[in-house]
């Protein structure tokens, strides 16, 4: 997948290309060899791109050598990691060969006996200084390297890859939007097999927790309980809509890059969906940002990634969609002329999913799924009398007691963010006290009975009524039964 390389790499290296560099005096200090000086300039920025191509193709075994060294020949790369002005200009020169010619990206892993990242990856840690430019182009070749050759290997794998993604990371959460995109763009072209992106995965507090975060930002989410804003709606969307950039100063094409290595990821749904889910809150972001997005490129992919997650998750995760209200907004679109046939398509087949599962979900099953969310809003269960009066006792009884468990869990938490939460809570456990009283007991084994007097000392106005009028219900049966 080729993306346009981001203005402020592609700029560093066009500078790197045109310096000058005393190429005799290297080779009488000792930074390069005669042999290898002859093979640089056979291929430098000078040469037509065609030529370059039919001296590599010709020698491919030889350039593999002057780059990664074999046999006891050191590589041009490691005699000179001392002259910082030769190694980025060796560094650019890499990386654009190995654009040049696809086949040399293959040659550096064809001997099973050699390690092709000995001299180059060591260049990752050249220097703490974020201005050492060193660090940065040995990404890029690196990247080259793997995505152009699709290696696998445990050299790849289990050491390699590793400590790329890790310095990727570094650059995405980089202040500087620039550095950012590098980091996002360089993602995507790694994420090219099933070992790359479970790798990805597994250092997920690295790579996609910072990505999520873009995400937020963009969708106006700043600070606090991300997922309490969204699930409240207290969220700051951009005035303009998206535009040139868009909410937190995210650019679109940065946002486009986010969500395209996300999406990359999201091929191996079956695995990591429901995790995903629970620790990013994935489908109810994805489907703020599909309200969001008017841009054509961000709608596909958001449409494309929802649906990888809940076609292959379809009863952990589409509870959670149609909470979100994902049906709705999919009614919305369905109206929206798009010119991308794929869009399109997927938009259709994520609604058809999501009407085929509403088809046969209850509003008991709706209650449930929104109180294993973990996350209450007033839906029209909590106020509905007819609701309480059918299913009270089924609540108390669904799974030996397993919403009245996380309904506690739910009230233990403090809400900072949405006291909403606590007031719906006690509206629960109220109207459960009033269908069932006779079951009060299993309320207090809980300790919602405690929490709830707790609770009359809230500063929330919403939730100290709430409270009182769970707590009179408790104390009207009391009186009653004595």
């Amino acid at each position: 997948m080729s993306l346009d390389p981001p203005t402020y790499l592609a700029s560093l290296q066009s500078n790197i290309r045109q310096r000058l560099i005393p190429w005799d005096g290297a080779v009488r200090a000792g930074t390069l060899t005669e042999e290898q000086l002859a093979k640089i300039r056979a291929v430098d920025d000078k040469v037509k791109r065609d030529v370059r191509r039919q001296v590599i193709e010709a020698n491919l075994d030889g350039y593999k050598t002057l780059f990664a060294g074999n046999n006891g020949q050191r590589s041009v790369l490691e005699l000179a990691s001392k002259r910082p002005d030769v190694c980025q200009y060796l560094l650019v020169l890499l990386s654009d060969l190995l654009d040049v010619v696809p086949a040399l990206s293959k040659a550096f892993f064809q001997s099973e006996d050699s390690n092709p990242y000995e001299n180059i990856l060591p260049l990752l840690a050249h220097s703490t200084n974020t201005e050492d430019p060193i660090p940065l182009l040995t990404s890029i070749v690196l990247v080259r390297l793997m995505a152009g050759s699709r290696d696998e290997s445990t050299a790849t794998a289990e050491k390699a890859l590793p400590m790329l993604f890790s310095y990727l990371a570094s650059l995405t959460k980089n202040s500087d939007a620039g550095l950012q995109d590098i980091g996002v763009q360089e993602y995507s072209q790694l994420l090219y097999s099933r070992v790359c992106r479970q790798q990805f995965w597994k250092q997920r507090s690295e790579t996609v927790g910072p990505l999520i975060d873009i995400l937020r930002a963009a969708a106006g989410i700043s600070g606090g309980d991300a997922s309490a804003n969204l699930w409240s709606g207290t969220t700051a969307p951009p005035r303009s809509g998206f535009e040139a950039s868009v909410g937190g100063g995210v650019g679109l094409q940065l946002l486009y890059h986010v969500l395209l290595v996300l999406w990359q990821l999201s091929f191996e749904a079956a695995d990591i969906g429901d995790d995903l889910n629970n620790e990013y809150d994935i489908v109810l972001l994805y489907t703020h940002l599909l309200r969001l997005s008017p841009k054509e490129k961000t709608t596909r992919l958001v449409i494309a990634t929802l649906y990888n997650l809940l076609s292959n998750n379809q009863n952990s995760l589409l509870p959670t969609a149609v909470l979100a209200r994902l049906p709705q907004l999919l009614q919305n679109l369905s109206s929206r002329q798009f010119t991308d046939p794929d869009l399109v398509e997927d938009r259709d087949k994520l609604q058809e999913l999501v009407e085929e599962y509403t088809k046969t979900k209850t509003t008991f099953d709706e209650y449930v799924a929104e109180v294993n969310s973990g996350h209450l809003r007033w839906s029209p269960p909590h106020r509905s009398t007819v609701f309480w009066a059918e299913n009270a006792r089924k609540i108390l009884d669904y799974e030996n007691g397993e919403i009245v468990r996380k309904l506690a869990e739910i009230m233990q938490k403090p809400w900072e963010n949405d006291k909403a939460v606590l007031a719906i809570a006690c509206n629960d456990v109220g109207c459960l006290v009033r269908e069932v009283p006779e079951k009060r007991s299993q309320l207090e084994r809980y300790g919602l009975k405690r929490r709830i007097m707790e609770l009359m000392g809230e500063a929330d106005e919403n939730v100290r009524w709430e409270s009182l009028r769970a707590l009179g219900g408790w104390l009207q049966y009391s009186f009653d039964t004595k």
